[in-house]
């Protein structure tokens, strides 16, 4: 069973319920009621209506069509990202803290990315190496977070390997990868299912972001940041394009930066 505590919770919380709503719409993705790539130049700025159900755009696209489909790369992000990000850090962490004594621990401790840089910052320098499109968003949000990955399942596995169980374990001459996967690795599991969850949140604001600044998924595609992106020179003509589920995600990544 996982139990969080203090601020974590809520953070846990918020990411779960966010994924439960994310995962919804990808779902009913299949049955939109239009192409998210279809242009109708007649029907360019239509407002919500019964062809429209969200309006549409400044091509004639549908806003709710684009929305859900962009949910689809958010997910798609989130889970490649947290799986980059948690590949193997569990149990090589774990083993590596398992295996260091005394002054050891210190000198091996795995170091993430300095606090003052913003993460997006960070992802614009690794997507300029890589280049631009989705799977390399991808590689670069999972690169970024993953030392935290790391740290955490060291701070962990070195509580946890002081326990009296472990130290019998040992004391019995029991193999260290035994003694990892039997007994360190289980108790890790609730943090790392909350990270993996707050991880998989700031990942699709970060591709949002990337995406916003041309740097993530490219047109025609459909993704939230380049809608925000299209439709930032129409709020003034267009002010109700403000009250799509997309409108929030300005303010939530220059939070997140």
């Amino acid at each position: 069973m996982i139990r969080v505590r203090g601020r974590g919770s809520v953070a846990f919380a918020l990411s779960v319920l966010f994924l439960l709503i994310l995962g919804a719409a990808a779902l009913a993705a299949p049955s939109c009621p239009r192409s998210p790539t279809d242009q109708d130049l007649d029907a360019r700025f239509s407002p919500p209506g019964a062809a429209f159900l969200l309006g549409s755009d400044d091509l004639g696209r549908d806003i709710l069509s684009r929305i859900i489909y962009g949910s689809r790369s958010a997910l798609l992000v989130g889970i490649v990202s947290v799986g980059i990000a948690g590949r193997d850090r569990m149990s090589a962490a774990s083993s590596r803290a398992s295996r260091d004594h005394g002054g050891g621990q210190r000198r091996h401790a795995p170091h993430g990315r300095p606090a003052l840089v913003p993460t997006v910052l960070l992802a614009i320098t690794v997507v300029s190496f890589l280049g631009y499109g989705l799977p390399q968003v991808m590689i670069a949000i999972g690169v970024i977070y993953s030392p935290t990955f790391a740290r955490i399942v060291r701070a962990e596995t070195l509580v946890i390997k002081t326990e009296e169980y472990v130290e019998a374990s040992r004391a019995l001459g029991t193999r260290l990868p035994v003694i990892v996967f039997r007994h360190i690795v289980p108790n890790l599991l609730g943090k790392v299912i909350v990270q993996a969850a707050v991880t998989f949140a700031l990942a699709v604001v970060v591709e949002a972001s990337l995406s916003f600044l041309g740097l993530g998924m490219q047109p025609p595609a459909a993704s939230w940041g380049l809608m925000l992106k299209d439709a930032r020179s129409f709020l003034i003509r267009r002010p109700g394009w403000r009250s799509t589920p997309a409108s929030p995600s300005p303010s939530r990544c220059s939070a997140s930066t």
